[in-house]
């Protein structure tokens, strides 16, 4: 699955290779958007099941550097932007929901308790290579929460393709108590401030040029 490349924000700069954000999430799409570099999504085709004993946070930065790689074989002369989150409760891992059911015992697990989102991102060079990985963690406290209240956020956004069930950058952020983190972006899906330190590396100019750094 893939969508048109994106305009760059300047017509006339131009990137020093094409870009790709290996990636089907529109967060993750719209966060990119940001930084007005023109790109393309490909979404990785990746079986995405945590290991035996791998924590969560491992987890993430492993796929993320898988969805890069399956990427760039099909996508040659590319650099890749890989990225995945994992949450974390009582240290276990919350995948995404996919079901109303899944989401409502997701949400009942988490109310009133502190969960970790670990955002992991990787970039590939145009021949393949890994110019660096990161990681960021954010803590979140949720609030107490009744069964009217999930029931009623659930109905409502119906976040059913997001891990931990809370869409924070909608009406999900009403759930939570406080948030702690050096990059909030991380938290949507994709920590930016990372990922534009790695496309400097890989060869892009930041801020909004779009053309060799």
């Amino acid at each position: 699955m893939s969508s048109p490349a994106l305009p760059a924000a300047d017509a006339g700069a131009t990137a020093p290779h094409r870009l790709i954000l290996g990636s089907s999430s529109p967060y993750r799409r719209e966060l990119l958007q940001r930084l007005h570099l023109p790109f393309e999504c490909h979404s990785p085709s990746i079986d995405e099941r945590p290991h035996p004993g791998e924590g969560p946070a491992d987890t993430a930065q492993r796929l993320a550097l898988a969805k890069a790689h399956a990427v760039a074989a099909q996508q040659p002369g590319a650099v890749v932007i890989g990225s995945d989150q994992v949450a974390e409760l009582n240290g276990q891992p919350l995948g995404k929901p996919g079901t109303h059911e899944r989401a409502v015992a997701q949400l009942r697990a988490m109310s009133g308790q502190q969960m970790h989102f670990h955002t992991a991102v990787a970039v590939l060079d145009a021949q393949g290579l890994c110019v660096g990985q990161a990681l960021n963690t954010v803590r979140v406290r949720l609030r107490t929460l009744s069964e009217a209240e999930i029931e009623h956020y659930l109905r409502a956004e119906q976040p059913y393709d997001c891990a931990g069930s809370a869409k924070v950058e909608g009406l999900g952020i009403t759930l939570l108590e406080a948030v702690e983190s050096d990059d909030p972006t991380a938290l949507i899906g994709l920590p930016l401030i990372a990922t534009t330190t790695l496309l400097r590396r890989a060869g892009f100019a930041l801020p909004g040029t779009g053309g060799v750094a």
